[in-house]
């Protein structure tokens, strides 16, 4: 079984350190509580298409074999994440590495939403490392996060991106369990999104950090009017920062259910894109808007909305 060392990160903010007494739970770094996904991605000449040449999983994450559906990009590998616990429990910790090599091309999404569950004691983490090797292109778009009461979550996500690739990851972030009343009932929320370039130099470091018990969420500069967030990470070619974000700010500003806009990183390393508004739903359509546009502009193919069935 892998070590937990190898799985929590190692910079998990002392605002958690409160919550790690045990209380009738299953004890971290046991079966189940940690789970673990290797992928490597690369094009494969004789098939003319990306295939998968390292896979390994621990449940609970797992996948299935890559898909290839897209007309418009038959030698696209699409993959499904999924996970039968259904969601992330207390004192889990998961980890993903995510590699593309020699023009890989890869669409990689969730099965569903990430669900936190409630938690009587400690926390959950998670560590998504994607690195897009030369002349890669790879959209990682999972579904968005939803925060169940009193529960407690860190991800840690590090892009490492080569300067001739193109990364497209996104996240969403809804305030919990609506229909079941529970509106900003979680304890903590913490997001960190790390880019960096192969030699592994830091380009940008962009943390969220909710705690809806201890914040107006809906005070000017937080949540205001919204409730859903989203953030649309785009690392690509210099050439080609300037045109889309001018394309994806003129997207944005034509919607008037969606707030937000982008902005240039730091170190012209790419795009930040921030969205807000009332709809996972909508969020969701708006950053696939954004998909195409990037996808149409590096691939010159079309993108369709993605199939979950």
């Amino acid at each position: 079984m892998t070590d937990l060392k190898f799985c929590e990160p190692d910079d998990v903010p002392a605002i958690f350190s409160g919550y790690d007494e045990k209380i009738e739970q299953l004890d971290v770094g046991k079966s189940g509580k940690i789970g673990l996904l290797r992928l490597k991605f690369e094009e494969d000449l004789d098939k003319n298409k990306t295939v998968i040449t390292d896979q390994y999983s621990q449940i609970p994450l797992y996948t299935q074999k890559a898909l290839y559906y897209d007309e418009a990009l038959p030698n696209m590998a699409h993959l499904f994440i999924m996970s039968p616990s259904g969601g992330i429990l207390q004192g889990d910790r998961y980890r993903m590495d995510i590699s593309l090599a020699n023009n890989a091309v890869s669409h990689i999404t969730t099965q569903g939403a990430t669900r936190i569950y409630k938690m009587n004691s400690n926390y959950a983490t998670q560590m998504i490392n994607i690195n897009v090797g030369k002349n890669c292109y790879l959209e990682f778009i999972p579904d968005q996060i939803i925060p169940f009461q009193n529960s407690r979550y860190y991800q840690k996500v590090s892009l490492n991106v080569d300067p001739s690739a193109t990364l497209i990851y996104s996240e969403i972030i809804v305030p919990g369990r609506v229909a079941m009343g529970e509106l900003f009932s979680y304890d903590i929320c913490y997001l960190k999104t790390m880019g960096q370039d192969t030699e592994k130099k830091i380009k940008f470091i962009d943390n969220c950090m909710l705690k809806p018990k201890n914040q107006n969420m809906n005070a000017l500069g937080i949540f205001g009017k919204h409730t859903v967030l989203a953030s649309v990470y785009i690392l690509v070619k210099n050439e080609y920062i300037l045109t889309l974000n001018k394309k994806i700010n003129s997207i944005i500003k034509n919607n008037d259910e969606v707030s937000g806009g982008s902005t240039i990183l730091p170190n012209d390393s790419g795009l930040l894109v921030r969205l807000m508004c009332n709809s996972s739903e909508i969020i969701k359509t708006e950053i696939y808007n954004i998909v195409r546009v990037v996808r149409k502009e590096i691939l010159h193919a079309e993108f369709t909305d993605i199939r979950k069935t």
